[in-house]
């Protein structure tokens, strides 16, 4: 192993879920370390027995104290080795992506193993945000790597929020390198046409992570009367417009995004009069409403943001699920979604079945949904799973 770095010692027996493949460890597995270690820097996990595991980012002030990097415990972290990675991620998106897509995720965190970076292209910029100690010592070397390989005309950097918070950093935004973006930048998605605010719009501006449930749903949507809950911008009703639906209702409780969305409708030639934008608050919109509907989206913000959330987060989820339920058509289509990363799968489910029984409902699971092939999760790491959709055909 190299003697680069200095070691951090785990607790007896705290070491199978590293082994298992989990790139995190916990600060109650760690027996002790070397030196005086700083947040942020590059450590070698080892054994109670000093057997090397792995190298990684150490942050003795945080729960999660140790996020791997690479198992090759000879590796150096340096610029070479952040080229690489960076390079890796360029090449699989070149796989997988769409054609006539030029917004996506570039670069996915644990993802793409690069703990704490999330990286967006949307046409000739990027939204970068770090989110660790480790990370953000290396942001410097992120940044120029990213500049000569992506060539953007500029880099605008969102590095705030909860995940700084526990991390111990003050919140950064601003232009990180070349040019500030405009207040607004068209983007392709499938060859359709987004309008996109990098710098002050939700996450890094659109949620690009449901690019293949947009298409799923518009497949669904041929003659269908539809309802688009928690909108946002109108992604979901545009594909939906692109289907075929005879009407689609989008509802929003912000103003700015639904005249984005209105823009985004009428620049890909559908009209918002005969796809209305309607502003409401979404529980009471469901509550009051007396339509039925063929295709009801659910497609809320997350509802449980810390393991505390849980409780509440769930009564909100299934309050949202039993009025949907009720709004829908006779084998009707729900396509519903969690983006809560402590609302795993099988509560989501859990949740969404109780409601759908209050309402008097059954239902056939069609199809589980998630993150495109851009966002990739590394398979030990359940907590990057955090998209959970369910495609369901509503029956009494």
């Amino acid at each position: 192993m190299s003697e680069k770095y200095p070691r951090i010692f785990l607790k007896p027996g705290r070491d199978a879920s590293l082994s298992r493949g989990h790139p995190w460890v916990f600060s109650g597995a760690v027996a002790g370390a070397e030196g005086q270690l700083e947040p942020g820097d590059i450590v070698a996990a080892v054994t109670h027995e000093r057997k090397p595991l792995a190298l990684g980012f150490y942050n003795p002030t945080s729960d999660i104290a140790f996020r791997l990097l690479t198992t090759d415990t000879t590796a150096a972290i340096d610029y070479t080795f952040w080229q690489k990675r960076i390079r890796e991620a360029m090449s699989l998106r070149e796989k997988v992506l769409p054609e006539g897509t030029t917004a996506y995720r570039l670069i996915n965190a644990e993802g793409d193993w690069m703990p704490g970076l999330i990286v967006d292209r949307y046409a000739n910029y990027l939204a970068i945000s770090v989110e660790t100690a480790g990370m953000e010592k290396h942001r410097e070397a992120v940044v120029k790597i990213l500049s000569e390989e992506m060539q953007p005309k500029g880099i605008y950097e969102r590095s705030e929020g909860r995940a700084r918070q526990l991390e111990s950093l003050d919140e950064h935004t601003g232009i990180a390198c070349g040019e500030r973006p405009p207040e607004a930048i068209e983007i392709t998605e499938d060859h359709l046409h987004f309008k996109v605010d990098i710098i002050s719009g939700q996450k890094t501006g659109f949620f690009l992570d449901q690019r293949t449930n947009r298409k799923i749903a518009e497949r669904l949507s041929d003659q269908a009367n539809v309802l688009n809950c928690f909108s946002y911008t109108g992604a979901f009703s545009v594909y939906c417009a692109r289907g075929g639906a005879q009407r689609v209702i989008s509802v929003e409780s912000s103003e700015a995004a639904n005249e984005i969305a209105r823009w985004n409708l009428e620049r890909n030639g559908f009209s918002s009069d005969q796809h209305p934008l309607v502003r409401a608050d979404v529980f009471k919109y469901l509550r009051e409403t007396n339509e039925l509907f063929d295709l009801i989206i659910l497609d809320p913000p997350a509802f449980a943001r810390a393991k505390k959330d849980v409780t509440k987060a769930s009564r909100g989820y299934k309050d949202i699920n039993l009025q949907a339920a009720r709004a829908l058509r006779e084998g009707g289509i729900l396509a519903t979604f969690s983006c809560s990363n402590y609302i795993g799968e099988t509560l989501f489910e859990k949740i969404v079945l109780g409601a759908l029984r209050d309402a008097g409902k059954s239902a056939r699971l069609l199809q589980t949904m998630g993150p495109g092939p851009d966002h990739p999760a590394n398979l030990g790491h359940p907590e990057g799973h955090y998209l959970t959709g369910l495609l369901l055909n509503v029956t009494t």
